[in-house]
């Protein structure tokens, strides 16, 4: 692929979405999925694909980050026939002055920043099987903030969902919770090569893109 190319093709399910490649560096480029830039039918039959892998896992509550994660949370809350959702910030809002906070750095924010649970909600989520989503994992480091912080309120996280994975640096930080992970998709991170050209990189052994999230079976 060039560099000159400034699209990529994204498998999300049972569609295709096309997306800019936006260099984040002399030598990272990334396929920018803003999943709002979508339009509502596609995100009804991602988060519906997306829920019918999270259903065996008996899920009492969705749990997502602002804001992208919002539309998503959404929609696999119904889709999963609930009727309650949390959503953790990381803009400081005026009743979250006492919040829960957890340090938080992803790749497409320039700085760190603090992940924030409303204490008003702790009851949604505590003692209660939550399940995470979000609409990109890529660093890992929003997923690991968000684990951490519902870990910290009682809550049990049984099964991550996403609509698509970016390269393999998210199972590193994740450590063992990246078994949770069930995605929709994958997509490399893009190291630009000396001609100019963008080279797919996947983080797996043989170099190819990584096998489909298995089917949910159970937590």
């Amino acid at each position: 692929m060039d560099a000159a190319d400034s699209t990529y093709t994204i498998r999300v399910g049972s569609q295709e979405v096309r997306v800019p490649l936006v260099a984040m560096s002399d030598d990272v480029t990334i396929a920018l999925l803003i999943s709002v830039d979508h339009g509502i039918t596609f995100a009804e039959r991602a988060a519906g694909e997306l829920a019918q892998q999270l259903a065996p896992f008996d899920v009492d509550i969705v749990v997502s980050v602002a804001t992208m994660g919002i539309p998503l949370a959404i929609e696999v809350t119904r889709a999963l026939s609930l009727d309650d959702y949390v959503i953790l910030h990381k803009t400081p809002k005026i009743h979250l002055a006492d919040a829960v906070g957890e340090p938080v750095q992803s790749i497409t924010t320039a700085s760190a920043q603090r992940l924030l649970f409303d204490r008003a909600r702790v009851d949604a989520v505590a003692g209660r099987r939550v399940a995470v989503v979000d609409d990109v994992i890529s660093t890992g480091g929003s997923m690991r903030a968000a684990l951490n912080l519902l870990r910290r309120v009682g809550a049990e996280p049984v099964v991550i969902g996403t609509l698509v994975t970016e390269g393999s640096t998210w199972r590193q930080l994740l450590g063992p919770d990246a078994e949770l992970v069930r995605s929709l998709g994958a997509i490399p991170v893009f190291r630009h090569g000396p001609d100019g050209s963008l080279i797919e990189e996947w983080g797996t052994k043989d170099g190819t893109a990584p096998a489909p999230s298995p089917a949910a079976g159970g937590a």
